[in-house]
């Protein structure tokens, strides 16, 4: 054990700077995300019903971008230049935001987010699948994740600094979330480098009619993650909930630092240990995180208890977002990666955006709980089909004649 330890290669320099590229942009988006649900509702009258819509519309316009980019990642192969794309695009949202007086310009300026969000990610994923060996494939994963929640964690920490600094602004703590934007394109473009494959190349040909059918085992774990997403929804919700426990709009970020920080200090570890023993008892680990997360939620009336549901929603997070995305890089072959993840992020995405929607209608006709109570039933409901499935498997391998 120990000399395999020893043996197992380094993390590539290209992922611990597609990292730092995900924590800066991150920092910059969470200092934007975290406030905007508050200032569409108490600086510009929405309801949570809008926020529901708006989000679900963000998602809409990311989720075919998502697709296509991840389709011509794979055709063109210059991931890296669809990432500078997608992370620029990211970049110059941020100087809309402060400029947004009215519900139609924020959706605006969150569609131009989205877009370049949708067209990074398949880029990005792929380079790393390209760049990380096979045998530390989910620490790789699990350390961009890591990383990019380390910005999740300074986002609405420095968002918290500057409403106090600025007096409870809006515009002015979203004019200063530019800088680490603009500083994550600088480290883009000068010191993330296109990374030649880990594994031998494969002659094999982009064809279109092959990235659309893709494989079982990768539509396997599509199919998996677009159940997860039906209960999970966004964070935005979780973020209107904090004000009804008690947190005030200045200190409202709190919720998404605590959040990330749970999320951030998992990620990486649990990358390590799926290389090790694989994926589906830490994902169905992950579902029990994220139902206990609704339920506490669900009930908070303090800030205290709404704390521990904050920190059960990102253990669900480091849980599994590495673990997916090193799913699907494991079951596909090096020439449709992009196509892959691009596939991914539009099911989820979709599904994302309907139950965005849902989340929302069901917040305005039933109350702020009910949502996160039909999130809870249906991660039950998921954990319980996991644990029987696994069951099933182990009695069919040891019944299996010899």
């Amino acid at each position: 054990m120990t000399q395999t330890l020893q043996t197992r290669p380094a993390i590539p320099v290209t992922v611990w700077m597609l990292g730092f590229v995900s924590l800066l942009m991150d920092v910059s988006s969470e200092m934007v995300n975290t406030l905007l649900p508050l200032y569409l509702t108490t600086g510009l009258g929405a309801s949570a019903l809008a926020v529901g819509m708006i989000e679900g519309a963000a998602v809409a316009v990311a989720t075919l971008t998502k697709f296509l980019s991840g389709l011509l990642a794979d055709l063109s192969q210059r991931a890296k230049l669809l990432a500078v794309l997608g992370y620029g695009l990211a970049a110059v949202s941020r100087l809309l935001f402060p400029l947004s007086v009215s519900v139609d310009q924020v959706v605006l300026a969150k569609s131009v987010d989205r877009v370049g969000k949708g067209i990074r990610g398949a880029p990005r994923d792929a380079m790393i699948a390209a760049a990380a060996p096979a045998e530390i494939r989910g620490a790789s994963f699990g350390l961009r994740k890591s990383l990019d929640t380390v910005g999740g964690f300074a986002g609405p920490l420095l968002a918290i600094g500057a409403m106090m600094l600025f007096a409870g602004s809006f515009t002015q703590v979203f004019w200063l979330a530019a800088i680490p934007a603009a500083l994550a394109m600088v480290v883009l473009i000068f010191f993330v480098r296109a990374p030649e494959s880990a594994e031998p190349r494969k002659k094999k040909r982009f064809k279109l009619r092959d990235a659309l059918l893709l494989t079982r085992p990768v539509w396997a774990v599509i199919g998996f993650a677009a159940v997860v997403m039906v209960a999970r929804f966004s964070e935005a919700f979780v973020l209107l909930k904090a004000l009804e426990a008690g947190f005030s709009a200045t200190w409202v970020p709190l919720v998404i630092v605590i959040l990330h920080a749970a999320y951030g200090l998992t990620a990486y570890p649990v990358g390590r240990l799926s290389d090790r023993m694989g994926s589906r008892g830490l994902l169905t680990i992950s579902l029990a995180f994220l139902a206990a997360a609704h339920a506490v939620i669900a009930v908070a009336s303090g800030t205290a208890m709404f704390v521990l549901g904050a920190v059960l929603w990102g253990l669900h997070m480091g849980f599994s977002q590495g673990l997916l995305a090193s799913l699907i890089a494991a079951q596909t072959p090096e020439h449709l990666r992009g196509s892959a993840f691009g596939t991914f992020n539009l099911v989820t995405g979709l599904v994302l955006l309907i139950g965005n929607a849902l989340a929302g209608w069901i917040w305005f006709s039933f109350g702020s709980a009910a949502p996160f109570w039909l999130g809870a039933a249906l991660s039950v409901a998921l954990v319980i089909t996991l644990v029987f499935k696994r069951k099933s498997a182990r009695k069919a391998h040891v019944s299996r004649p010899r």
